[in-house]
């Protein structure tokens, strides 16, 4: 029994000692044992100068007006130097099925890019340099670098048929916090969600009015409402007395009329370059 009792202490004491010095290893090597954690922002090779530019300038036309100028997030579309379709995505294989379709039910609507534009954006946000502890918006970047002259007559040829700025939008540019949200609220005044913007945040003062749609039932009845949810399946509304109504869609039955407030600023997303857009948020400043 003694001899028994003796092997089972020395047994535990050798035990305890290498537990011990498992720990101490530890301790001076944390990392040792484990398995290498993957790279939270992998560099990836450099990309054509000419097609990182490229891609700069169509996101710049087709998507900063949501999610930045600098991709960091805007008063709508999320951050997308932190999107993990983003980081998993190689040449835009990931992002074109979410560009060609939609995302309406977070407020994306469809854009229509081609697959190698969608490639050459996809190669200018993987040049971004962005750290896990890096906030992307901590170096802003001034977007108040067009011809104000210019932006001013592109205002008057294209925007002055429905907008003043002694009226409708005067004191416009002074209710925006930054010219950034002033960019992106002058492109899209609903925010950029969904049709209408419906369900967008926006800068206090600019109200705009909300998408609503009109259902014809097979009988000849009208049903009007502010459009909460459209689909090939379904429309859904809420009238004025906040009653809530759905219907279900069958091809073009019943029949379904959209009335989109900001449809013509929606047309000129296709038309503006770059150019337009920082030479009218130029102008636009010096109205403030």
């Amino acid at each position: 029994m003694k001899r028994g009792l003796l092997a089972f202490v020395l047994m535990a004491l050798v035990g305890w000692c290498v537990v011990q010095s498992q720990r101490v290893a530890r301790a001076q090597n944390p990392g040792a044992g484990r398995a290498p954690r993957p790279q939270a922002y992998p560099d990836r090779p450099k990309a054509p100068q000419d097609v990182v530019d490229r891609g700069k300038a169509v996101y710049g036309v087709s998507c900063a007006f949501c999610h930045g100028s600098d991709a960091g997030g805007g008063e709508v579309g999320p951050n997308l130097l932190r999107s993990g379709v983003v980081l998993a995505d190689q040449s835009g294989e990931l992002l074109a099925p979410i560009i060609h379709g939609g995302r309406m039910d977070k407020g994306m609507p469809r854009i229509e890019l081609t697959d190698a534009q969608i490639s050459d954006v996809a190669t200018w946000l993987h040049s971004l340099k962005v750290a896990s502890r890096t906030d992307p918006n901590e170096n802003n970047i001034d977007i108040v670098r067009g011809d104000a002259k210019s932006g001013e007559a592109y205002f008057q040829k294209t925007c002055a048929s429905c907008h003043s700025i002694t009226g409708d939008l005067q004191g416009f540019a002074a209710k925006m916090p930054t010219p950034k949200t002033l960019q992106q609220t002058w492109m899209l005044p609903g925010g950029g969600g969904g049709r209408g913007g419906f369900g967008a945040a926006q800068p206090a003062g600019v109200h705009v009015p909300p998408t609503t749609v009109t259902v014809t039932l097979p009988g000849g009845e009208k049903v009007t409402g502010v459009m909460n949810r459209i689909d090939d399946f379904y429309v859904g509304l809420t009238q004025t007395d906040g009653v809530v109504k759905g219907f279900t869609r069958m091809g073009d039955k019943p029949l379904v009329e959209i009335h989109d407030p900001l449809a013509a600023h929606r047309e000129l997303l296709r038309k503006y370059t770059d150019k337009d857009i920082h030479d009218v948020t130029a102008y636009l400043v010096t109205t403030k």
